[in-house]
């Protein structure tokens, strides 16, 4: 079979932890009910930081996901939540590794910047207790692809493994690669997605610095407001996002309960700044013109975008330049929103978390909506979704991620329809 043919592939799971609830259902019925995941960040004491707010996944019990509990302190959060959302999306699928295809099964899944509560611990055990104290764990807890290594030992999938990190892009580059390595028949199926937990004091103290983040503390459940006139800055998150990709045919053949299928992936470079983007949105019009040509779509097929939408003054803007430039007149007919509204900004978590989203909501034909969005920015004149999840008809749909250093992704879904 020439690697140059084109398989079609499919979503047939999706496993989310996030700040609206740990498992998929959760997490969708928040978006659907229209809440906050966000409220004061107890991580550690804040008091002195300017941002006191924070989408923190509340509950999670680390014994109920991890195989060996022995293992779980030789691991970093971020892993432990990717574990979790691994097996949430693989009993979603129903897919079954054996002998016969654990070869043919691979997982990319990425994070923005890996185990930091772990750097920062063995820091300060270096500090006050020497060398020698450093666990012997302390590498295999933190590295980026350890989420990745983690998720293929417990399923036994020998396939292709890899692990990006790509800044907020991370998730999304993720689910991209891995439908490329089934799209040109490298791979029948792939666990894909990011993980991100990062809430701690060198994190927020560093997005502090960078008066990144927003200082809306007495109204946390307000503060994540992309395209508002009264937006200050994104809301740090943590979570993980997974899907499972499969070959359709190969889908279809076990009867798989099929989500939604993938159709095109797009890749570009700002080439500007270190972390503003590009304020005429050159970069994310390239990405999506990218995505939609590769899947064979013309513009006017979009009926949603879920966008990067961050809640930043600059960010969000210069995205809402790059969708009137790309969709010219069909902008006006498209409805977009930012999920981040409700979970806050997960890092490299956000593109898987929201690749799961843009399927579920291809699934169930709703979309969800963009909170506090209370007086639009006068430059912010689309269709965002405001307040409340909306029941649509939708057969083609788009998401975005964009990070620091001018990375940038865009994922192009369509409904299946069988």
């Amino acid at each position: 079979m020439s690697q140059w043919q084109r398989h079609r592939v499919a979503v047939t799971g999706v496993g989310l932890v996030s700040p609206l609830g740990i498992g998929t259902e959760p997490t969708w019925d928040g978006l659907m009910r229209g809440v906050s995941g966000i409220g004061a960040l107890t991580r550690f004491d804040a008091w002195e930081y300017p941002a006191r707010i924070a989408g923190q996944v509340e509950g999670f019990d680390p014994s109920l996901y991890v195989v060996n509990r022995k293992d779980i302190k030789k691991s970093d959060t971020f892993i432990h939540y990717c574990q979790a959302a691994a097996r949430f999306a693989m009993e979603a699928s129903g897919l079954e590794i054996d002998d016969g295809n654990r070869d043919r099964v691979g997982v990319i899944i990425g994070s923005g910047i890996g185990g930091l509560p772990a750097i920062e611990a063995a820091h300060s055990t270096l500090i006050n207790r020497g060398p020698s104290r450093i666990s012997p764990f302390f590498i295999p807890a933190q590295i980026v692809n350890m989420a990745a290594g983690q998720v293929s030992i417990r399923y036994g999938a020998r396939g292709p493994n890899s692990a990006p990190a790509t800044a907020c892009t991370t998730g999304l580059h993720a689910v991209g690669d891995a439908f490329r390595q089934i799209q040109l028949g490298f791979a029948d199926a792939m666990i894909t997605g990011g993980t991100e937990s990062v809430l701690t004091p060198l994190a927020v103290g560093g997005f502090c610095s960078m008066r990144a983040l927003s200082t809306r503390n007495d109204e946390p459940e307000r503060a994540s407001r992309p395209w508002d006139v009264d937006r200050d800055g994104f809301v740090l998150g943590e979570g993980a996002g997974i899907l499972v990709l499969e070959e359709l045919e190969s889908a279809r053949k076990r009867g798989a309960d099929i989500y939604a299928e993938v159709v095109g992936y797009g890749m570009s470079a700002d080439a500007y700044h270190i972390s503003a983007p590009d304020p005429e949105g050159g970069g994310a019009a390239r990405v999506m013109e990218a995505a939609l040509a590769d899947a064979g779509i013309d513009r006017e097929s979009v009926g949603y975008i879920n966008a990067h939408g961050t809640s930043t003054r600059l960010g969000d803007l210069a995205e809402v330049k790059a969708v009137k430039r790309v969709f010219g007149d069909h902008a006006r007919k498209l409805a977009v929103s930012s999920t981040k509204s409700s979970t806050g900004h997960l890092l490299g978590a956000a593109g898987g978390l929201e690749s799961g989203i843009l399927a579920l909501a291809l699934k169930n034909q709703v979309l969800p909506a963009t909170l506090n969005l209370d007086e639009p920015d006068p430059e912010a004149d689309l269709d965002f979704v405001p307040h409340t999840p909306r029941e649509t008809d939708l057969e083609v749909a788009l998401t975005n991620s964009f990070g620091f250093g001018g990375t940038n992704g865009a994922l192009v879904m369509r409904r299946f329809d069988g």
